[in-house]
């Protein structure tokens, strides 16, 4: 196997050390050097001075967990190019398995050029999509407490979720509240319902006429005063995520858009916000130049399905693991913009959902929008949707192929015979 590069080192890194290995080529003789590094900053700092005295031009580590994270930090500071790999990619043949030999492989590999290396933004985008991400799990907590909330109602027999379709909004947080104070009247409850509330008296005053006890009272106090400091962190989230905005557009150099243009930008699609926006630019970045087609970032975001062929058959199989974040942003932006009427992803989700299920559907519909996403951030320019007659619009011979499959899948035998023109 031809050797691209003559001096690279492999690391392999763990928790409390990394096990570095250099690998120089010299007068055509392979020569090795292993050392172990404690991870704290200081010797760190040794592991990236003997890597430059080495010599090295690629250096190469495995993603794993957040241990890499200070490790890429302090040698992002050397003359060399870091290569960050995927672990499932690079995976040893079965056999002896040492720190060693770990770290031994993967220099082995990055000779030879044989890692491709993960996508790692830079240190501002970096910090907001750990900001993104810390709020979508905020959020999520906030729903557990949510649920926890409605699981104490049911104990006390308030069925306060049947008459009011969200329990934390205005009204069923006004109610809440009364019932922490003390008030137990079901009359008195119901009297705080917003007149918008569809449920007539009777039916309030039914669902909230149960057993409040002393218990009850303080679990709900408990879990609301959570649900309300989850609230407030992430309202500074917010916050921090708009001063990371504005630093990266005060450092934006010349010929570079602002991020918060990007963010406009991304805001034309149906189904993206500027919250989902925000949360694709962190997780993607702004520069597309790093995939080669719009195929290549749908295959890397996973939301393209895998192959699987064998013997010349080619089989089911899933969508692949991508990059989980994104893809979960991607689907729920999804489920947004089929909600918008005459819309080409609304008539394609209707159209792919009659054929293999909503949740296939759904994906497919995230993976155009992803493909679309790719080509407005690569040139610049707003969403332009197709419409929802596009596939109407389409070619009249594709159109009558597969209306005459259908019958024929029906039992027909079907011949074509194309109408005279009138003269």
């Amino acid at each position: 196997m031809d050797v691209m590069f003559d001096r690279v080192a492999g690391l392999d890194v763990h928790k409390a050390m990394v096990v570095a290995a250099v690998r120089i080529i010299s007068g055509g003789k392979v020569t090795r050097d292993c050392r172990t590094f404690e991870t704290t900053t200081s010797s760190l700092m040794e592991l990236l001075a003997w890597l430059t005295q080495c010599g090295c031009t690629h250096v190469a580590m495995e993603a794993t967990g957040v241990y890499w994270k200070p490790v890429w930090s302090i040698l992002s500071d050397g003359d060399f190019e870091l290569v960050l790999a995927n672990a499932a990619h690079i995976k040893n043949v079965p056999g002896r398995k040492t720190d060693v030999n770990d770290a031994t492989w993967i220099a082995d590999l990055i000779a030879c050029g044989l890692i491709k290396a993960s996508f790692v933004p830079d240190e501002e985008v970096q910090h907001l999509r750990a900001l993104q991400r810390a709020r979508k799990q905020l959020v999520h907590e906030q729903g557990r407490h949510t649920l926890r909330i409605q699981k104490t109602l049911e104990e006390a027999n308030i069925k306060l979720d049947t008459v009011i379709s969200e329990v934390m909004g205005v009204s069923g947080r006004k109610m809440i509240e009364a019932m922490i104070a003390g008030v137990r009247n079901p009359a008195k409850l119901a009297a705080l319902a917003h007149r918008q509330i569809k449920a007539s008296p009777k039916e309030l005053y039914d669902a909230l006429h149960g057993r409040l006890t002393d218990h009850h009272r303080f679990m709900l106090k408990l879990y609301l005063g959570q649900y309300d400091a989850l609230a407030a962190s992430i309202i500074e989230i917010d916050q921090e995520v708009a001063a990371v905005i504005e630093r990266m557009d005060a450092e934006a150099g010349a010929g570079k858009a602002p991020f918060r243009s990007m963010i406009n930008l991304l805001s034309t699609m149906p189904g993206v916000s500027a919250l989902s926006a925000t949360t694709i630019l962190a997780e993607t970045g702004t520069d597309m130049g790093r995939f080669a087609t719009a195929g290549h970032f749908v295959a890397w975001a996973g939301l393209c399905p895998g192959q699987n062929e064998s013997a010349g058959k080619r089989k089911s199989s899933r969508l692949r693991k991508g990059a989980p974040w994104l893809k979960t942003a991607m689907v729920q932006a999804a489920w947004c913009a089929v909600k918008k009427k005459d819309s080409y992803y609304r008539a394609q989700f209707h159209r792919l959902k009659a054929r293999g299920g909503a949740k296939k559907a759904i994906c497919a519909v995230a993976a155009s929008m992803l493909t679309a996403i790719y080509h407005m951030l690569k040139n610049g320019v707003e969403h332009a949707d197709l419409g929802a007659d596009h596939f109407d619009r389409r070619s009249t011979d594709f159109k009558a192929k597969r209306l005459v499959a259908q019958l024929t899948k029906l039992g027909f035998d079907v011949a074509l015979q194309p109408l005279e023109k009138a003269a």
